[in-house]
């Protein structure tokens, strides 16, 4: 097999792999063909890994009578040694991370799965930072470069150990290691400015001087890992299913300007699509919250609990009803809409909800969900849970589709959703979620919280949802509330 063949196949294969991630990103669009198109992304990427098995890098470098087009025959035989060190390295890596994904996966608790998604956006962005400075070190780069190689180099550099040190901290935050509210210090927009100036001044002397580019491509990895983290501080709870998904579109940029370093298509080409999907979300969510990308960075929501309110409900009292009291509710209804939040994800009750959901249906109830776009803890959080419990996909309402069926639903039953449900977003300009689109439950004719307390939720805002004379609060556990909800169902 002659050199020209064997990168001929290689990248026919990549191209394959390509089109497979094109596709399994359409398949992704519905809940319905979801997991049909994580196959297919998967079975591109084994096509893209197997291929790599055999390109000139791994395999060896080759003999003086291949560059001239002879044939590549004896490659294994004259580069054994060389040949069985890579094949070896990267069996007990694929090895490591085949044990690692299988373990994690199996152990992992839905309620943990944005860490789990931070936690690996975040290893992607470090090993496009690892794959730029072993460029940097090449003999090619220290020598200079061709301009868009080096320039994507660098560029890869800086937005890999971006991700990498904000996907650990919004890690931290939602594994709940550190504060998840804002944590802001004074002069901190000032500091991230500075900071970034230092980068843009040290890529621009990379570039210049290659000759002394180790040392100060090292000052660079660790300027923008002190950005990464600098920059994710002060986003609040509410905002990180944002963060989450704008890191994402980080590390598909890191790793689409990978693919130009490496001359990689399938690389580029994932590396785009993730980037250009993850900036799209990012943009959409924003919209869904009626809020700007740089209101979300640099906002600090979640700081702020006191607003103004609505003076009507000053000084009234929650109304608590017990779990028989909510059956009863429930039971008298023709229509129920079921609102799920992080509380229900945090109790796992998402199979105790479908339990009392398929129970209110066999009674002759109408049931439906509503899914906000921004509640949980990332995008499309609800979604995963209910999918789990296998709730129909025909059941979820998006905003647009529910909010007019309110003011004709008997029953509201809202489980551990808070800020997505809070009417002050409609009048209070003091609230940091004024002006974001919200569910209109409180127009139902009765609202039934099932709730641990009367804590606000990420945005630090308290909700007059609860105190209004159509709402009822059952407080408990999510799980318990519900599953002794269903029971109680049998008596009537």
């Amino acid at each position: 097999m002659t050199r020209e063949l064997l990168q001929n196949i290689i990248d026919v294969a990549y191209l394959v792999a390509a089109v497979c991630f094109i596709v399994a990103l359409k398949l992704m669009n519905s809940p319905v063909t979801a997991r049909k198109g994580n196959r297919v992304a998967m079975g591109g990427m084994a096509v893209a890994l197997i291929a790599t098995l055999f390109h000139p890098d791994v395999i060896g470098p080759l003999m003086p009578h291949e560059v001239a087009g002879g044939v590549i025959g004896d490659r294994f035989g004259d580069n054994s040694s060389h040949v069985f060190t890579n094949f070896a390295l990267i069996g007990v890596m694929v090895l490591i991370g085949a044990v690692g994904g299988i373990v994690s996966g199996r152990r992992i608790q839905m309620t943990a799965m944005p860490q789990m998604v931070a936690l690996l956006n975040g290893l992607g962005g470090g090993a496009v930072a690892l794959i730029a400075l072993f460029e940097a070190m090449s003999a090619e780069f220290l020598l200079g470069t061709a301009p868009v190689q080096a320039i994507t180099t660098v560029l890869s550099a800086i937005i890999g150990c971006m991700s990498f040190s904000g996907s650990i901290l919004a890690f931290g935050k939602l594994q709940e290691l550190l504060p998840g509210r804002p944590i802001t210090f004074k002069g901190q927009q000032a500091v991230n400015i500075f900071l970034f100036a230092i980068i843009v001044a040290v890529s621009v002397g990379i570039l210049a001087f290659h000759a002394t580019a180790i040392w100060m491509f090292v000052f660079l990895l660790v300027a923008a890992l002190v950005l990464g983290v600098s920059g994710v501080l002060p986003i609040g709870g509410a905002d990180m299913p944002v963060v989450i998904s704008l890191l994402n579109s980080f590390t598909g940029c890191a790793a689409g300007l990978a693919g130009f370093e490496l001359n990689n298509s399938a690389l580029l080409i994932g590396g785009a699509l993730v980037g250009a999907s993850g900036l799209i979300l990012t943009l959409l969510m924003c919209t869904s919250m009626n809020r700007s990308l740089g209101n979300v960075l640099f906002g600090a929501v979640g700081s702020v609990i006191s607003t103004a309110g609505n003076p009507a409900l000053a000084g009234k009292q929650p109304k608590s009803y017990s779990v028989e009291d909510a059956a009863i509710l429930l039971s008298n209804a023709n229509s129920v809409v079921i609102v799920p939040g992080y509380g229900m994800a945090v109790a796992q009750a998402q199979h105790q909800v479908k339990e009392m959901a398929g129970k209110l249906q066999a009674m002759g109830i109408d049931v439906k969900y509503a899914v906000h776009p921004v509640a949980g803890r990332m995008p499309g959080h609800m979604n995963v849970l209910l999918a789990e419990a296998d709730v129909p996909y025909e059941q979820l309402y998006e905003l647009e589709q529910i909010n007019p069926l309110f003011p004709e639903t008997d029953v509201v039953l809202v489980i551990g959703a808070n800020d997505v449900v809070n009417p002050a977003a409609r009048y209070d300009k003091t609230s940091p979620i004024y002006g974001m689109p919200i569910l209109d439950v409180d127009k139902a004719r009765t609202v039934i919280v099932s709730k641990r307390s009367m804590n606000p939720g990420f945005a630090g805002v308290e909700n007059e949802l609860f105190l209004n004379d159509n709402t009822v609060m059952v407080f408990g556990n999510a799980k318990t509330t519900i599953a002794k909800i269903t029971g109680a169902l049998d008596q009537y």
